[in-house]
């Protein structure tokens, strides 16, 4: 295995603190926010980024060592395709089930 350039281990070092930062906001929305559809941003979102980050750190070492680095451009995709729509799909089941939100209107709406 051929030494990495400190530039390149840098970036790759920045994206997966990057990552581990975006995890970690994820999982704490996902324990502190009081109802189903602010728990259900916090994951979809921040985690979707921190997975991200770290596909793309691997994805920086497999370029730099001479590999392709397919499978962390599929992982990515696949990961960045279906979360969008389990949360979607997910929003859509709890607002037919009438899941009550926390989440406080507007001044200018009226309360129901």
């Amino acid at each position: 295995m051929n030494e990495l350039h400190w530039t390149l281990q840098a970036l790759v070092a920045a994206l997966l603190v990057i990552g581990g930062v975006f995890s970690l906001v994820g999982a704490i929305g996902l324990l502190r926010f009081p109802d189903f559809f602010m728990r259900l941003h916090a994951p979809t979102k921040a985690s979707t980024l921190g997975v991200g980050g770290v596909l793309l750190a691997s994805l920086l070492i497999h370029w730099a060592q001479g590999d392709h680095g397919l499978h962390e451009l599929l992982i990515t995709l696949f990961i960045f395709i279906t979360a969008p729509v389990s949360a979607n799909l997910l929003a859509k089941a709890a607002l037919h089930q009438r899941q009550p939100s926390k989440a406080e209107l507007p001044a200018d709406q009226p309360q129901p």
